[in-house]
């Protein structure tokens, strides 16, 4: 059912990217679109692991990953492109890169936060990933660099426009924390984790 609902919201998505695309022209679509800001886990991570001090239990940088697409292991935890790697293509975008790759200083088509083993709860791998509270912090250093280079209300057109993707909360269940609780509370607990920083994070640019 999860798996179904998945595919609904992505089919919903592309259906979007369609209708913008029919009614703005390729030439309009390429001046004005919307940036994508991605967080999650290694569902969605294009490479960030690779700039943290963690294990090789939690790194893609070795063949086979990558070698059907980029040839070279990109840190992804594929051997080809993710689905927001997919989605970029499809709103006419480039691939969006790792927000800890080095030397990267320009967020106006978005920026990917995703760590592999990350979870919704602080306590998930904690110490090896890059988990959802982090994410976020790193996302509010974006906002602040976005308004310093582009002026506050420029930057607001942006975060306001932009496509908020975020897949994060498998690796929770894998966690040692979950036994102290039942499933019912330990669902709750990630669940309203998830919740809250969805709320507090973007419900101002909604």
């Amino acid at each position: 059912m999860a798996a179904l609902r998945l595919r609904i919201y992505i089919l919903v998505f592309c259906a979007c990217l369609v209708i913008q695309c029919s009614c703005y022209g390729h030439s309009v679509l390429q001046k004005k679109h919307a940036a994508l800001f991605i967080f999650g886990d290694s569902l969605y991570d294009p490479g960030n692991n690779n700039y943290i001090n963690t294990t090789t239990d939690f790194q893609a940088n070795w063949v086979p990953y990558g070698e059907t697409f980029f040839k070279y292991p990109t840190g992804r935890f594929c051997d080809g492109r993710l689905i927001p790697d997919f989605l970029a293509q499809y709103a006419k975008l480039p691939i969006i890169p790792a927000y800890l790759q080095p030397g990267l200083n320009n967020y106006t088509n978005g920026v990917n936060f995703a760590s592999g083993g990350a979870g919704a709860l602080v306590e998930s791998h904690q110490g090896f990933v890059i988990d959802l509270k982090t994410q976020i912090s790193q996302f509010r250093k974006v906002e602040k660099q976005l308004r310093h280079k582009l002026g506050d209300a420029q930057a607001y057109t942006v975060l306001s426009e932009a496509v908020y993707i975020i897949s994060i909360g498998g690796n929770d269940y894998l966690s040692p924390l979950a036994s102290n609780f039942s499933n019912e509370e330990y669902v709750g607990l990630v669940i309203g984790n998830l919740t809250i920083w969805i709320k507090v994070t973007f419900f101002f640019y909604a």
